[in-house]
């Protein structure tokens, strides 16, 4: 396991943990009050223990190494993971749904509002702390079952506030005899909504990832690391395509070399690319780099001192993500070659 997985494997441990912990304090802030909106909370947290099991296992599989069975490794587990967290976020935003709104035609009274509310900022304050601390990590490890599970406990807290803050309206109004046990119910009403459209976020997140949808984010740190460290000999690129697998990147490219490179020095300039895109990404990265020969047109953009040359130099090409994603050798002003014509 690489220090990588290693970290967001123990960082998953923990929010498992948290997870039950603060389920415990919400229900107990529920029995209390009986609050059919601090109800809403526990379950959420009924829900991120499930789903916090699911991202455990799965980051414990993707850190496997790859095999015969799997040559790209065990990556791709994480959007199945997040995929189901997703959905679970959505059927528990359902349900509370259906129980606010049946509290709406039904209203109780709510009790110990005192102490309930004081349990709830405290899980809510927990749940904040280590949710921000799970995204930052998922984005910088590419995990994206850690990243679900810190928004998801980022989503709780934001539900936790809500109630708290509507809780505390009802709190001040009994206090001054007034009867606002009905916004209970209506908070709940609420907040469930906003659950649903978490889940179904996530699910979305993860089919993208499913389906190999291009990650601009990633693409656009590809793009940067190669005009930082780029090559004479690097005339052109084209056919860009990464594709993750869980925290490991396969990047596919299309390189165009002077034609008259040895199979020697196309491998050390196979290495230089490597070596660009690591710096970035760290060792989890698989590079295939296709090369091709320059053609005629190609001469303009070449700045190597070449005796073959057909034509004077004007300008390297301007590497962007839209123009290295293209599929096809670029010629001057960036129109798009294909066979040598225009």
């Amino acid at each position: 396991m690489s220090d990588t997985c290693r970290e967001n494997y123990n960082f998953q441990k923990i929010i498992v943990a948290a997870g039950a912990s603060l389920f415990v304090i919400k229900f107990a802030a529920y029995l209390l009050t009986n609050s059919v909106a601090i109800f809403t909370d526990a379950a959420e947290s009924a829900v991120n223990i499930a789903a916090g099991c699911i991202g455990l296992y799965a980051l414990y599989l993707s850190a496997r190494p790859a095999d015969k069975t799997h040559p790209f490794g065990h990556g791709r587990i994480e959007l199945i993971s997040a995929s189901v967290e997703g959905s679970m976020i959505a059927i528990a935003g359902i349900l509370i749904v259906f129980k606010a709104f049946g509290d709406l035609l039904n209203p109780e009274e709510i009790s110990s509002l005192d102490v309930g509310l004081l349990l709830v900022i405290f899980a809510a304050a927990v749940n904040y702390a280590i949710g921000t601390v799970a995204v930052r990590k998922g984005r910088k490890n590419r995990s994206l079952a850690l990243e679900s599970s810190g928004r998801h406990l980022r989503t709780d807290t934001m539900s936790s506030a809500g109630i708290v803050i509507g809780l505390t309206a009802v709190y001040a109004g009994a206090h001054f005899g007034y009867d606002l046990y009905i916004l209970d119910p209506l908070m709940a009403l609420l907040f469930g909504a906003l659950v649903v459209i978490t889940g179904v976020r996530v699910i979305k997140k993860a089919t993208d990832g499913i389906m190999d949808k291009a990650d601009v984010e990633v693409l656009e740190k590809v793009v940067e690391s190669l005009n930082e460290h780029r090559s004479k000999d690097w005339i052109d690129i084209h056919s860009l395509m990464v594709i993750k697998y869980g925290s490991r990147l396969h990047i596919e490219m299309h390189v165009t070399f002077p034609f008259d490179m040895t199979i020697a020095e196309l491998d050390r300039e196979n290495s230089r690319l490597y070596e660009s895109v690591s710096s970035t990404f760290g060792g989890s990265v698989d590079l295939i780099m296709m090369s091709e020969p320059c053609k005629e047109f190609s001469c303009i953009h070449c700045e190597r001192d070449c005796r073959s040359r057909r034509a004077d130099f004007k300008e390297r090409v301007n590497w962007n993500v839209n123009l290295l994603s293209q599929e096809h050798q670029h010629a001057y002003g960036n129109h798009v070659v294909i066979h040598g014509r225009e």
